[in-house]
């Protein structure tokens, strides 16, 4: 694959305007291109089947095949569409559920453009579109249905990590971005990233979000709230 192609992106919601508005940010990327929108879920379902979407843009909140649905049935078919949940409100519970689903990351739908550009880039390189307080705010959401109670040296995966890549994965958790990690651990950036790809793939982690949650259910950090 060639580092000059563009990212495809596709975009997924019920109001035609959003569509309208959102292609007219895109497009005006050189690095960026517009392969297709749909309507509802189905429809998103259906241009990841036929077309090779990098990033798809989700709505949530959609007529008959909703946000969370799709999300769930794009990741299970393992094509390696990356997907970033649109909301209106900025703790939506349906968006954490998408999230959960495999998302990359969420919106809002009033973000600036810059930051929805931005926002893109990140997860195509494999990363998530998270902040740390909506990291933790969404493994508040799920902390009645995460476990939590598994002992770190039986979490799956956890024993084929070096320390480093075992500090890197808390470190991530946390919320931490790769140059945070890099200044906490007084690393270079690429090699946090190189860190990053090998926890990723011990672990068989779609991205950063996937492993947050790991990180939670296996008991690698308290349950906010906990004492």
């Amino acid at each position: 694959m060639s580092n000059d192609r563009p990212i495809r992106v596709a975009i997924a919601d019920d109001q035609s305007l959003v569509r309208i508005g959102l292609r007219m940010v895109l497009e005006a990327e050189p690095d960026l291109v517009v392969v297709g929108e749909a309507g509802d879920g189905r429809g998103a379902l259906t241009l990841v089947d036929s077309l090779e979407v990098d990033v798809m843009l989700m709505d949530v909140r959609m007529p008959e095949v909703d946000g969370i649905a799709a999300t769930q049935a794009i990741v299970a078919s393992g094509k390696p569409t990356r997907i970033l949940v649109l909301t209106t409100f900025d703790l939506d519970e349906y968006a954490f559920a998408a999230i959960r689903a495999g998302a990359s990351g969420f919106l809002l739908k009033d973000t600036r453009p810059a930051e929805l550009v931005g926002a893109i880039r990140t997860v195509h390189a494999g990363e998530a579109a998270l902040s740390p307080r909506v990291t933790r705010r969404m493994i508040e959401l799920f902390a009645g249905e995460l476990p939590g109670t598994a002992a770190p040296s039986q979490a799956p995966g956890l024993d084929s990590l070096t320390p480093r890549e075992h500090e890197i994965l808390v470190a991530i958790a946390e919320g931490r971005s790769n140059p945070e990690i890099a200044e906490q651990f007084f690393l270079s950036e690429s090699t946090v990233k190189t860190h990053v790809g090998r926890v990723l793939q011990k672990l068989d982690a779609r991205d950063r979000v996937q492993l947050v949650i790991y990180a939670y259910e296996h008991g690698l950090l308290p349950m906010p709230g906990s004492p």
